[in-house]
């Protein structure tokens, strides 16, 4: 009886565990590359019995925000600093937001920075009777940040590898009219050649006839 209802409290803590961090406001990936343009998306869960109408997450130094994408039902605002750089990002419901045992996903473009690290992304859940949680706490806190973890990129990788290949394929596509000349005259040959043949054999048809004469 005592193993079984060992068991069984050790079951109920997993469980609660586990309910606790999937209910963790959260950025992925959870792994990229410097100097990356990457598409994060923050995933938002509703831990409590009230709906989320506000979600806001500051942006880590030297990642440089460029777009968002937009998502119905929600308003977003950008926070810049003096320098015109988007720090921070906001989204408002305009609706009912996000309800119990309900998550939505926003999702952002920025470009990594140089040097690799971890990149540690504050949010702040906003609930409907105003309350608001703070997602800032280090990993083993009960509302932690959301951390990426940021590698080298590999040698010889840069920004730019998009513009290579565009332009190694248009050198294949300028090159194709010179292999589709090659069908056409293996075409001409083919179709002279029974012509070439026919004649020759009248030739000899004819040249038989007037020795038979002779």
């Amino acid at each position: 009886m005592k193993k079984w209802m060992g068991s069984l409290i050790i079951t109920g803590i997993l469980l609660a565990t586990a309910t606790t961090a999937s209910a963790h406001v959260t950025v992925y990936p959870k792994e990229t590359t410097t100097n990356a343009y990457e598409r994060y998306t923050v995933r938002v869960p509703v831990e409590k019995e009230l709906n989320t109408t506000k979600v806001r997450v500051e942006f880590p130094a030297g990642v440089k925000v460029s777009t968002v994408m937009p998502i119905p039902g929600w308003d977003y605002a950008f926070e810049k600093d003096a320098e015109g750089r988007f720090t921070a990002i906001s989204w408002t419901a305009t609706a009912g937001g996000i309800k119990k045992h309900e998550f939505t996903e926003f999702a952002f473009v920025g470009k990594n920075p140089a040097d690799s690290g971890t990149l540690a992304w504050k949010a702040y859940q906003t609930y409907s009777d105003g309350t608001v949680v703070e997602w800032t706490g280090d990993k083993d806190s009960k509302t932690p940040a959301s951390v990426t973890t940021l590698k080298a990129a590999a040698q010889g990788t840069d920004d730019h590898h998009g513009e290579e290949k565009k332009e190694t394929d248009t050198s294949k596509d300028t090159a194709e009219p010179k292999q589709e000349t090659a069908p056409a005259t293996t075409e001409t040959t083919s179709n002279t050649l029974p012509v070439v043949l026919s004649g020759a054999a009248l030739l000899i048809a004819l040249i038989s006839l007037f020795r038979k004469r002779a």
